[in-house]
């Protein structure tokens, strides 16, 4: 089996093959960082934190990158509202950030640059680009990008040069000589936040800022470069334009790009006004519950939030949950002799056959469902032995390291299981002793917490609700 991704710069599935033996570059274009992650952003973030993750399962040597765009017209505005500096506005969002993908359970890139940081080196790229002959200044001190020098436009989206007028960020500026040229760097307004350069006083352009960070921390020509679907054009498309220039090389051999978190069919965005953010979702779901209902659709495509999905989602994903937890809770205590070998093997080859099918997460979950009916269909007819109850957990928990699905208490809340089963024993104990009233008491405030008691002909078990 060989990994295939879908590569956009070639509109197809191809073969992974590193540039580097097992070794792995990988950028992803991060969030504008002026105010909190809404679901559109974790629906990004999940999926390439699986891509590192699925990467590392298979051996690769990972280098995840990760930038932040922490100055930019939207910061500048916000921090003017609320009476701050840019950067302070920034940096407050940025450990937000952290704050809120570790609660979603998404592993650390190995580098978070931000744009703020890396001001010599961006300009220093476009000091290239210009003396090449693509940038140009305006009498205001900005710097544009030169299209009509441009002979091949478009080969991520099939967008043509001049559309860039309308994948604009912002507004077209009179003093650009196409209106397809773009800024490179955008000269001092009074009171703005700025650097000084070579043309004056600036701040960067959107599109460089990402070349000169790849650039300097990857190198000239990496493995994957990452991002949503919207990014395609203009974004992607610029940053090879600076790339080529000052290199002659397009900066990625692999293009990924995940498909649009919607909301009654549009895109889910804050200039629309129909987000929901990430902490709002998080009082009432799971970090589990969240991963499950973004990587239960392939990355590629569209996937309709509502809150009814999410409920959905939580309500199947229990069933995995209790599936697992009753093969954990019954391990160490069985007598069949099935050690489930041959079915483990085969469920880690299935994973790893959907998984290597561009990441798709959908069937691979799915492999995990059927995987965990047939351990327990041998679990209720007493024919699974413990060393196939273990061997099952492990192979779970091995693969959820890609997904994160799986309910993994921290290791100080390790004994959880062990403390509920203790309280099903008390339970049984006053039973004996026809203290009915605080055993009832204890199965109630048992289900309060979402565990359930169920009476057997091999005793009580439990189960999470």
């Amino acid at each position: 089996m060989a990994l295939k991704v879908f590569n956009t710069l070639t509109k197809k599935k191809e073969a992974f093959i590193p540039i580097e033996n097992n070794k792995v570059k990988m950028y992803v274009c991060g969030v504008t960082v002026y105010d909190d992650l809404h679901m559109g952003h974790a629906r990004h973030i999940i999926v390439f934190d699986m891509i590192v993750r699925y990467l590392r399962y298979r051996g690769y040597q990972v280098t995840h990158v990760t930038n932040f765009t922490d100055v930019d017209d939207k910061i500048i505005n916000r921090a003017k509202e609320l009476g701050i500096s840019p950067l302070q506005l920034s940096s407050m969002y940025i450990e937000r950030y952290f704050k809120e993908i570790e609660a979603l359970g998404v592993k650390r890139a190995d580098f978070y640059p931000r744009a703020s940081e890396f001001i010599p080196q961006i300009i220093d790229m476009i000091q290239k680009i210009e003396k090449a002959g693509y940038a140009y200044k305006t009498d205001d001190g900005s710097v544009y990008f030169s299209m009509d020098k441009v002979k091949e436009y478009g080969i991520l989206s099939g967008a043509k040069a001049d559309e860039l007028v309308a994948g604009a960020r912002i507004g077209i500026d009179e003093m650009k000589r196409n209106p397809a040229d773009f800024a490179l760097w955008k000269g001092a307004k009074p009171g703005e936040i700025s650097w000084p350069s070579p043309w004056g006083m600036g701040r960067p352009g959107w599109h460089i800022e990402c070349s000169a960070m790849c650039l300097n921390l990857l190198g000239e020509m990496i493995d994957i470069h990452g991002g949503g679907n919207d990014l395609i054009f203009p974004h992607h498309e610029n940053e090879i334009l600076q790339s080529r220039v000052v290199t002659g090389k397009i900066p990625a051999k692999y293009w990924l790009h995940n498909g649009m978190l919607q909301v009654q069919e549009e895109k889910m965005s804050k200039s629309l006004k129909n987000f929901f953010t990430v902490r709002q979702v998080l009082e009432n779901h799971t970090k589990e519950e969240i991963r499950f209902f973004i990587l239960n659709t392939h990355y590629r495509g569209p996937l309709s939030y509502s809150d009814s999905a999410l409920k959905e989602a939580a309500t199947s994903l229990k069933r995995l949950h209790n599936a697992y937890l009753e093969v954990k809770s019954a391990a160490g205590n069985l007598k069949g002799n099935n050690d489930a070998r041959e079915l483990i093997s085969s469920a880690r080859e299935n994973f790893i056959r959907q998984m290597d099918d561009d990441f798709n997460t959908r069937g691979a979950i799915a492999v995990l469902f059927d995987f965990i009916r047939e351990i327990n269909k041998l679990l209720s007819e007493g024919l699974l032995s413990n060393e196939g109850a273990h061997g099952a957990i492990s192979f779970l928990e091995e693969v959820d390291e890609v997904l994160g699905i799986l309910p993994r208490m921290p290791t100080v809340m390790g004994s959880t299981d062990e403390l509920i089963q203790i309280l099903v024993d008390v339970r049984q104990e006053l039973r004996k002793r026809k203290i009915f009233d605080l055993a009832d008491e204890i199965r109630e405030r048992l289900a309060e917490k979402g565990i359930k008691l169920e009476d057997t002909n091999e005793g009580v078990k439990w189960k999470r609700i």
